[in-house]
C-alpha cells in the first residue's frame, strides 16, 4: 500500500519525511500549498481522522477564517480545499488510515504491520 505525506514548508512536515527516511519507507509527497488536496483525499482522511484534527486552529490565518466560526462539516471542508494553509500538516496516509501533524507511534505500528 502507498504511503502519501500532503507537506507544506514546517517543522513537522520535514521530521515526518525524516522519520520515513531514515527507515528506508517509500512515501509520496504531494506539496499540499502548491498544488492542493483533492476532495476525495480530504474527505477519506476526514472519516479517518475527524473534521476538527484538520484544522490548524493556531494560525493566524486560521482564526481570521470564516471557518473558525462554524460547526458545520461541509463548511469547514469546503474553507480547507479552498484554502489548503488552513490546513494541520502533515497528514500522512496509508490507505484508509491518516495522521494528522507529527505521530511516529502510530507510524511505528503501520511499519511494525507492514502496512508500509
Amino acid at each position: 500500500m502507498g504511503l502519501q505525506i500532503y507537506a507544506g514548508k514546517d517543522f513537522d512536515t520535514q521530521k515526518a519525511e525524516r522519520f520515513f527516511k531514515e527507515r528506508r519507507v517509500g512515501y509520496q509527497r504531494v506539496d499540499v500549498l502548491r498544488f492542493g488536496i483533492g476532495k476525495r483525499e480530504l474527505e477519506s482522511v476526514a472519516a479517518a481522522v475527524g473534521v476538527e484534527a484538520l484544522c490548524d486552529r493556531e494560525s493566524k490565518a486560521f482564526r481570521e477564517s470564516v471557518i473558525a466560526y462554524t460547526q458545520s462539516r461541509e463548511t469547514i471542508l469546503s474553507g480547507l480545499l479552498e484554502k489548503p494553509q488552513l490546513l494541520r500538516l502533515p497528514i500522512v496516509r496509508c490507505g484508509r488510515l491518516a495522521t494528522v501533524g507529527y505521530c511516529p507511534e502510530v507510524w511505528t505500528q503501520w511499519i511494525d504491520k507492514k502496512l508500509v
